[in-house]
């Protein structure tokens, strides 16, 4: 196919040139009726937020334009099928895991996997067979998957429909996906990628291997993050061995009927644009995140890691796109330093956990972008280290599972003082986002050690989301149990 063309783009180009009369929905009728709004946002940009129409196509049963433009990212993507997503990856995610499990079916997964697919757990009742990832007690995080977890998990649960494998984690830790691959065709399970942080890893050179071609079934692209689209546009892939017209009727089951062409389009552009420029994109920011690695390793106290990490197995490739530091020889924890650099110095990173932070590097940063978070790290280095000696080293709790996520969920509930809640089945969700890993998810024991965590994490300044609770003073759980 002509990886040049953009139809989707050229479809809303022709329509807006058309002069449409509209006396259909968005009520803003192309920015007229909002001027506060088109001033903010553009005339132009208002002028594509338009419905389906015929020559537009519908993003729910695609036969011309978003088909095509469909089909021209599947080949991009070295798919059989791609959809286009508006929901965010957490929707491709979870029509992902809804295509392969249902009730009562087991799917083997990480435990250090996005609330997208625990929450989608919750919603189709599958039983999750985790495997406790290996972790870096230096870095305090957890690693990729294990060959060998992998394949007790498979003897011991040999029913399993599915494995999900996060390529790579938000730290940049690969599994070896191939490896996994092979264990779980051999036995008849599919493999599902959660691939949000590896767009650049179609595109690339020398890079950590795609879910497609290490052979997996289904991949959720998060095209937002690296790829370039709009926030909350996202990529399915699908393999030649997966019903792609059984995946399009679970997608319409939770997505839309009003697809937003804004995200449409945007997928339909970075597509066209990573399939003809990807290479040279992807080549300069691998300098800029090598260059940055070396210069914050300069300043002391940082640990910004790469490769050097690698050994064969729960990390078996590392993702050298993404600036992981870890602060703990500074005496800070990643979201204090993530604080510091939005407050003090103007500087707004990804995230910051207890022990790292990440600045996630794109072709749209410079070089002065790149020597301003350097020295800003350097200068609160200078001002603000002090001693580590009472601070958690562990991003990662093993949890104990006492019930599904679905049935913990749906229980008959009560809520506690969260102090009051150890040796209770948790009832909700408990997560610093982002990055968005649950502490606990329902079905789950309240354990001591997590009511530390919770409360060192919230004087930390962390983000921690998921309970009723918005303080999470209180935390839900079941009732009796």
């Amino acid at each position: 196919m002509d990886q040049s063309r953009a139809p989707l783009l050229a479809a809303l180009e022709h329509m807006r040139h058309d002069r449409l009369v509209p006396f259909d929905v968005p009520g803003h009728k192309h920015g007229k009726g909002n001027p506060e709004l088109t001033e903010f946002l553009g005339e132009k940009c208002l002028s594509v937020d338009v419905n389906s129409m015929k020559p537009l196509d519908n993003l729910c049963h695609p036969v011309s334009v978003i088909k095509e433009a469909e089909q021209l990212a599947a080949e991009a993507f070295s798919a059989a099928n791609a959809f286009f997503m508006v929901g965010g990856t957490t929707s491709s995610v979870q029509s992902m895991i809804l295509s392969n499990v249902k009730a009562g079916d087991k799917i083997i997964l990480p435990r250090n996997v996005h609330q997208s697919v625990i929450n989608a757990l919750v919603l189709c009742g599958a039983v999750p067979i985790y495997i406790n990832p290996q972790t870096n007690r230096d870095l305090g995080i957890a690693l990729g998957m294990s060959v060998s977890d992998v394949a007790r998990a498979i003897d011991e649960h040999p029913t399993a429909k599915a494995i999900l494998v996060n390529n790579p984690t938000y730290y940049g830790i690969c599994s070896d996906l191939k490896s996994i691959v092979t264990l779980a065709h051999a036995r008849g399970m599919r493999v599902l990628v959660d691939e949000a942080h590896g767009t650049h890893f179609y595109f690339g050179t020398d890079m950590p291997i795609s879910a497609m071609a290490a052979g997996a079934d289904m991949a959720a692209v998060s095209m937002h993050k690296s790829g370039g689209s709009l926030t909350q546009s996202s990529l399915l892939l699908c393999s030649a061995a997966v019903n792609a017209d059984y995946v399009r009727k679970i997608i319409n089951l939770t997505q839309t009927t009003s697809g937003s062409y804004l995200l449409l389009s945007s997928l339909d552009i970075s597509r066209r644009n990573l399939a003809l420029n990807g290479v040279q994109i992807f080549e300069k920011v691998k300098r800029y995140a090598n260059y940055a690695r070396e210069e914050i390793n300069q300043i002391g106290d940082y640990y910004a890691y790469s490769k050097e990490l690698i050994n064969g197995d729960s990390i078996f490739d590392f993702d050298t796109t993404k600036l992981s530091v870890n602060t703990l020889g500074l005496g800070l924890a990643g979201i204090e330093v993530y604080d510091l650099l939005r407050d003090e110095y103007g500087i707004q990173i990804e995230f910051g956990d207890l022990s790292n932070i990440l600045a996630y590097i794109s072709v749209g940063d410079k070089n002065k972008s790149i020597e301003r978070l350097i020295g800003s790290l350097g200068e609160i280095q200078r001002l603000y280290k002090r001693s580590n000696k009472d601070m958690l080293d562990s991003e990662y709790i093993s949890p104990v599972v006492l019930a599904s996520p679905q049935e913990a969920f749906y229980a008959e509930k009560e809520s506690l003082p969260l102090l009051e809640c150890s040796g209770r089945v948790c009832a909700e969700f408990v997560m610093c986002y982002p990055p968005g890993i649950p502490i606990l998810a329902p079905g789950e024991a309240v354990t001591p050690n997590i009511i530390e965590y919770i409360k060192y994490a919230k004087d930390k300044g962390c983000m921690i989301t998921g309970p009723e609770s918005m303080d999470v003073s209180f935390l839900n759980v079941v009732k009796g149990a």
